[in-house]
């Protein structure tokens, strides 16, 4: 597959090189993270990050890094490593050598060459166990060289820090390494301890979010070994049981995987696509498999999984480990609500339109495999779930007297644009919103396709679904303007919601294109407003126009500044999926052509995979998660669905 290389302008260029980064997921919720330079930027950075088993948001950082220190032939010795620290300094700058960094089958190698002297680092996890295994290899040299690895380690949660004002990480020798707290095992050749603290260590991209950005390391030894060119030091690190397995082979193990794969891909675009879906797909709780939302702070949420479902499982072709996930998730629905698991680990049934995804889901499921066992067994939980929202269940979620279901509740925010300052709901969008009725519309016929497939009596559910067909189609469109150039009737954009506490919103938000783009939507196969079109950027469509005055252009700053932004015009890649879909038919856009610019956003930040959300402003610097779950499996849907 596509070799993504950087060259030394990129990894020799702190910034360049910091602002991308690589992922390495165990497929149990944890995985190794850091940059191409090597820098790490992030409280999240680390070659060993543990999730709890079956709680993928329960993380703790274990290993941060493993620095490198090469003793020459001569008797020099040069530093590989990159830290930058809280007065300001980089130090050591390995960095400068770094001669490339390869992302190669989805792992990382760097190349770091010092005059003849040439030396490379691969690393891989081991497929659905916290086990990290990394390979430092001396290519070549004039002589044997000493290689000497420190081991930086620390064992706190994930979004916090840990510094020297506590306790120290107890640190055990055992076997042919240490166990560090008890909690996680380092195993490696030459093992001598050091037991030093690493006081002041910067992570700049958490100063730039607002957030505590300095930390502690501690230094709790190092391997070592003497190398000829062709040998290699072997280091690897594990949480829980287990036993060492040769850094080597973890590697060429992960590697064969990711191969097989991507075996039937494409092209180079779609293999990439392919691999960054597999780092979504985790163990869950429940024994089945979940879906991570993002890397590197969230765990799984339904939202995210029922809207990422048909590019994740459909379109990759894992029907087994898809059909598994529905039915967990059918297990969850209380009050006709899909369970929503919070990254704190409580189970809340707060959300309007994750249990309207799942009724997409299932019926895509069952309509691109066949499998009418599933059908019968989910039926009557999606019957209830209709029923109970005519009843009316959490949240003031209710069908209304004209069919729509409206929703909200003091304090809460219910879509998909839940952002809140503080306890405040930043768009609480109170009352019928858009894409909820669309989704609410689509969910319906799908129920009665799904009785009709099976012989069962669909007429109650179609009487209900033309009723909120008509209602929607008499109540969303905003009032109908005239072509500017043509002097005609233009397609009329959507309210964003109807029936609010001070009215019907007329904010264009790209939301409405569900209408459009659903395979049972009521706007479906109609035209799409030009006005909704213009929404558009080289990432996907902006979540406010920027003619609205609450437009907000940079997606920055500390927790509240970006919070009160995330939706109020921060670009959403994730939605490019119903763009497409909405504009499918001609004489639009082909639709390959749409998906271009994030293509190329492919290696721009998150290398290999695509960002949560990114700048409404050009040059639309991305945000949020580099890896996030429901961008990548709605570009690598509709792409496999154009090709």
């Amino acid at each position: 597959m596509r070799m993504v290389v950087f060259g030394a302008q990129v990894c020799g260029d702190l910034s360049a090189g910091a602002n991308r980064e690589w992922l390495v997921p165990d497929g149990a919720g944890g995985y190794a993270m850091g940059t191409v330079s090597g820098l790490r930027t992030r409280r999240y950075h680390g070659l060993l990050v543990v999730a709890e088993p079956g709680l993928p948001a329960r993380r703790h950082l274990a290993l941060a890094a493993l620095d490198p220190v090469l003793t020459l032939p001569s008797g020099a010795q040069v530093e590989l490593a990159v830290h930058e620290w809280a007065g300001g300094a980089v130090s050591p700058a390995g960095h400068t050598l770094l001669e490339r960094f390869d992302l190669v089958d989805g792992l990382p190698r760097w190349r770091w060459r010092i005059g003849p002297v040439v030396l490379e680092r691969e690393l891989a996890m081991v497929h659905g166990r916290s086990h990290l295994g990394v390979v430092h290899r001396l290519v070549s040299a004039p002589g044997p060289v000493t290689l000497t690895l420190k081991a930086l380690v620390t064992w706190r949660d994930a979004h916090g820090e840990r510094t020297a004002a506590g306790p120290a990480p107890l640190v055990e020798a055992h076997g042919s390494g240490a166990v560090v707290e008890s909690a996680f095992r380092l195993e490696g050749p030459g093992f001598s301890t050091i037991q030093q603290w690493y006081r002041g260590a910067l992570t700049r991209a958490e100063r730039e979010r607002g957030l505590p950005a300095q930390e502690d390391l501690w230094c709790a030894g190092q391997f070592a070994a003497v190398l000829h060119p062709g040998e290699s030091l072997e280091v690897e690190a594990f949480a829980g049981e287990g036993a060492p397995r040769g850094a080597e082979r973890i590697v060429a193990r992960a590697r064969a995987r990711n191969r097989a794969l991507t075996h039937d891909a494409s092209d180079d675009v779609d293999r990439t696509l392919v691999l960054a879906a597999d780092a979504f797909v985790v163990a869950g709780a429940a024994g089945a498999p979940d879906v991570v939302a993002g890397y590197p702070w969230f765990g799984t949420w339904s939202r995210d999984t029922m809207t990422a479902y048909e590019g994740l499982f459909l379109a990759t072709g894992w029907y087994d480990e898809g059909r598994e996930l529905l039915r967990a998730y059918a297990a969850t629905l209380d009050g006709g609500m899909l369970a929503n698991t919070a990254d704190t680990g409580r189970t809340e049934h707060n959300t309007v339109d994750a249990t309207l995804w799942f009724l997409h889901a299932v019926e895509r499921h069952v309509s691109g495999t066949g499998d009418d066992d599933l059908a019968a067994e989910l039926l009557p939980a999606l019957e209830e779930v209709v029923a109970a929202h005519l009843r009316g269940t959490r949240y003031g979620i209710r069908a209304d007297a004209d069919a729509l279901v409206t929703q909200g509740a003091p304090g809460v925010a219910l879509t998909w644009m839940d952002a809140r300052v503080g306890e405040i709901p930043v768009t609480p969008r109170v009352g019928k919103p858009v894409e909820v009725n669309a989704l609410w519309i689509n969910g319906l016929g799908a129920i009665a396709a799904l009785q009709e497939r099976l012989g069962r009596d669909a007429a109650a559910v179609r009487t209900l679904l033309d009723r909120a067909r008509a209602s929607f189609e008499r109540r969303f469109p905003v009032e109908r303007r005239s072509h500017p150039a043509t002097g005609a009737p233009d397609a009329r954009p959507l309210y964003d919601v109807i029936d609010g506490p001070s009215g019907d919103d007329p904010a264009l938000r790209p939301n409405q294109l569900l209408a459009w783009s659903l395979p049972r939507g009521p706007m479906r196969g109609r035209p799409v407003p030009e006005a909704v079109s213009a929404l558009l950027t080289p990432l996907g469509p902006r979540s406010l126009a920027a003619s609205d005055p609450a437009y907000v252009g940079t997606h920055a700053g500390g927790p509240a500044q970006r919070d009160a932004g995330y939706h109020q015009g921060t670009v959403w890649p994730w939605m490019i999926g119903p763009y497409v879909d909405a504009h499918a038919a001609p004489p639009a856009e082909h639709p390959g052509e749409l998906l271009q610019g994030i293509e190329a956003h492919l290696w721009d930040w998150g290398v290999g995979s695509v960002s949560e959300t990114a700048d409404g402003d050009a040059p639309h610097r991305a945000t949020g998660c580099p890896f996030q779950a429901w961008s990548v499996a709605e570009v690598l849907r509709v792409r496999r669905n154009v090709g």
